[in-house]
């Protein structure tokens, strides 16, 4: 009797990788949740053409799903209010998150919940719109303004329920906030990104500060970088803290995925406002910022 032959290590090998590939054909109904338009993932590159699942894409959508994790609960929680939840995406680029929610939470809606996606490249709100056409998604609208510019403009509701802003570069994140404070927002989500002027400012007056020993923090360019994008966030969460919000900082992702990590969730709760808006300045005198004070207020009345 012959004995029975074992699978070289290369034979082990090419089976790993056909069970991978076959693993990647389709993806596993715990990759995507029910209801969703398989059409809207295929146009964001989540799924193939064909309906495929790669590992790349599958990473990107587990990312998708931990975002949206944060997102429901507030979004829930004011539709216990009023049917007619609305939420703005400053920065929105190819208004991925706004298509996301609206697939996952606002399609199922009754009353008149809405999306407004805000986008300087008119391009990008060009396909924006059209996609959101060929979806259905009648409660979805795209501006091609600037984030400042969205705080005036008619084509918005006086009040919104959610303001969005992820990876708005620079000042266009304080831009957002001024936006959600002027909108009376009950909630924002906030991921900061490339924050320069404070550190800029921080090194501009330098050479004034240098008989204070806190100077050395931010003595050396890469600390002045990474000190001022730091402090940046710091000053944003005081000022939200004295207009009255909760506010809670965590990561996004893992530090692997992306070093513009940090996520801010800004919820109104009418708290006391004089105890963050006195710390406030009080870092902004501290640093030798008082001339952000514009940029980072606090009300009159804290």
């Amino acid at each position: 009797m012959s004995k029975p032959s074992h699978p070289s290590a290369g034979q082990k090998q090419a089976r790993g990788k056909a069970a991978s590939v076959a693993a990647d054909k389709a993806p596993q109904a715990h990759d995507i949740r029910p209801g969703q338009s398989i059409e809207l993932l295929k146009e964001l590159h989540i799924l193939t053409r064909d309906g495929k699942l790669n590992q790349d894409s599958r990473r990107k959508l587990k990312q998708v799903y931990h975002l949206y994790q944060f997102i429901e609960p507030l979004l829930q929680e004011v539709l216990a209010d009023h049917p007619d939840v609305s939420l703005v995406d400053h920065g929105a680029g190819k208004s991925y998150l706004g298509f996301i929610l609206y697939d996952l939470f606002f399609k199922g809606l009754a009353g008149s919940p809405h999306i407004y996606g805000i986008e300087t490249r008119e391009e990008l709100v060009r396909k924006s719109e059209e996609l959101a056409a060929r979806l259905g998604f009648g409660g979805m609208s795209f501006l091609n303004l600037s984030v400042a510019d969205s705080t005036t403009s008619a084509a918005l509701p006086e009040r919104i329920d959610v303001v969005t802003a992820l990876h708005a570069c620079d000042t266009a994140t304080d831009d957002a906030i001024h936006f959600a404070l002027a909108k009376e927002a009950r909630f924002m989500v906030l991921v900061p990104c490339c924050q320069a002027e404070v550190a800029s400012v921080l090194n501009r007056n330098k050479g004034k500060s240098l008989t204070n020993s806190l100077t050395e923090i931010w003595r050396h360019p890469l600390h002045t970088r990474e000190f001022g994008s730091q402090v940046t966030n710091v000053l944003r969460c005081l000022q939200l803290e004295a207009h009255g919000y909760k506010v809670s900082v965590t990561e996004l992702v893992g530090w692997e995925h992306s070093m513009k990590n940090e996520l801010i969730i800004a919820q109104y709760r009418d708290l006391p406002r004089r105890r963050p808006a006195e710390r406030l300045q009080e870092v902004l005198r501290t640093l030798g910022l008082e001339e952000m004070g514009e940029r980072f207020f606090a009300p009159l009345a804290a």
